[in-house]
């Protein structure tokens, strides 16, 4: 048999006139509105057509299938979260371990803020995370985190800091969905302060060990 074939999830062509950005922003609008509404289950290319008031034809000039419209909406929220990465981790106006608490905070904030369109999304995922662009789009978070995670533990090894990056990213992602299914505003610095917390306990008991063990 052979291997499965991930889907095709690039756009057809990029809107090059201001008419033509301005139709693929509506069914991105509408695509939203379909999806936040009906959730991944139900969302089709149809019915974002007809909320965006366009023919199926005028979505398909643009996107292929349903897969290409959820995951460009993905990758505009990918975009979203690796700006404010880039933003709060590459800032020089405060210490690490500051920018990471302003990290969790804001991550945690976003996911509750925008928890039925992330629950949406996480739902419709098997349709896209697999292919080469979901791929290339999620490594340009993890290269921001990376570059920071060697700042935080400047004499760990690369492995070291591959797994304590890992561990964060996780943990904030798992939390975020928890909160995105179960909003808890009042709840939310709560977790926020606790897990920013654990992150500075755990980062600095790896800086205290790779300390220990230069020592020895």
């Amino acid at each position: 048999m052979s291997p499965r074939r991930p889907p095709k999830i690039a756009s057809r062509k990029e809107p090059k006139q201001a008419r033509s950005t301005g139709l693929v922003a509506a069914i991105l609008q509408a695509a939203t509105q379909v999806l936040t509404k009906e959730g991944a289950a139900r969302f089709t290319t149809a019915r974002v057509a007809e909320k965006a008031g366009v023919s199926i034809g005028s979505v398909y000039q643009y996107f292929p299938n349903k897969a290409a419209i959820l995951f460009r909406l993905q990758s505009d929220e990918w975009q979203q979260t690796a700006n404010m990465l880039r933003e709060i981790l590459e800032s020089d106006d405060a210490p690490a371990p500051e920018r990471l608490h302003a990290l969790v905070h804001a991550f945690i904030r976003s996911e509750c803020e925008e928890a039925e369109m992330r629950v949406a999304l996480n739902d419709a995922a098997p349709l896209y995370r697999d292919a080469p662009e979901a791929r290339e789009a999620r490594a340009a978070g993890e290269a921001i985190f990376a570059k920071f995670m060697r700042e935080m533990l400047p004499a760990a090894s690369e492995e070291t800091r591959a797994l304590a990056g890992n561990v964060l990213t996780t943990t904030l992602s798992t939390v975020g969905k928890e909160f995105s299914s179960t909003p808890a505003p009042i709840e939310m610095t709560r977790y926020a302060d606790a897990l920013s917390q654990m992150f500075r306990a755990y980062i600095d008991q790896l800086n205290q060990r790779d300390q220990r063990d230069r020592r020895e």
